[in-house]
């Protein structure tokens, strides 16, 4: 019985076909580095070297992809949002350290992007909301408050308080507000600073509330409606702070 092995070459007798299985036939793989099918022979692919090298190469290779990936997402995310170099290097820093401490694992590339950048703009002072990113990713809003929270956790970092003085130039931009409207909101928000702790509280609501007083104080006629939908707040969140306001800095609305 004529026997054709993968080399082309034939063996006709029992004792050539089972030395030809023994010494072992070339087979063709496809090597991940070069992308070219190059012949190994069969007692090479057990070799425990060559099987590490396959798979660290492999290993290389997504991690190169993801974090192109990454960078262009987050570079993208960073132009729309006029994001400056600093933040931007300090956002792929926080991914570089999550892709090497595996917290991809079961999340999405998009959201933990998203997630650097939010806390590298808290971490530097930069005014730039969640709900801002949020608006310039594909990812929900649970994913990515998920990866952020990963971040915080794994990474051992401080969760840094946002300065709502930060935020007033934008808002009062968006509101049409004149100058002497902004002045007011910074002296009240400084004194309400130096009195009122604002740890746990949404700087954004607080803004809100500010704005709210502010444009009372001054008889500005403008809605609550009007603020908490500019600043991206909850009617509820912007009354409640001004009402904070005015209780614990006891102002008088005439």
């Amino acid at each position: 019985m004529v026997d054709y092995s993968h080399s082309g070459k034939r063996a006709f007798t029992t004792q050539e076909k089972n030395n030809r299985e023994r010494t072992g036939s070339p087979v063709s793989i496809l090597l991940p580095t070069m992308g070219l099918t190059t012949v190994i022979d069969k007692k090479s692919i057990i070799n425990p070297d060559l099987k590490r090298a396959a798979k660290w190469n492999s290993r290389m290779t997504w991690q190169n992809r993801n974090l192109l990936i990454a960078s262009t997402e987050l570079k993208r995310i960073s132009s729309n949002l006029d994001l400056p170099d600093h933040i931007k290097k300090e956002a792929m820093r926080l991914y570089r350290e999550a892709f090497k401490l595996k917290l991809l694992r079961g999340r999405s590339i998009n959201g933990m992007v998203a997630a650097s950048i939010y806390y590298a703009c808290r971490k530097k002072g930069f005014p730039r909301t969640l709900q801002e990113i949020l608006d310039e990713t594909s990812e929900n809003a649970k994913d990515v408050r998920r990866c952020y929270r990963a971040l915080i956790k794994e990474l051992n970092l401080k969760v840094p308080n946002t300065d709502p003085l930060s935020l007033i130039p934008k808002y009062i931009s968006a509101l049409d507000l004149d100058l002497e409207i902004e002045e007011l909101v910074r002296k009240i928000l400084k004194v309400y600073k130096a009195n009122i702790s604002t740890s746990g509280k949404d700087p954004k609501g607080i803004v809100a509330g500010t704005l709210y007083l502010a444009c009372k104080i001054k008889k500005f006629n403008i809605t609550q409606k009007t603020i908490a939908d500019t600043v991206g707040v909850t009617e509820v969140t912007l009354r409640s702070r001004y009402k904070e306001l005015i209780k614990k800095l006891n102002i008088r609305i005439e």
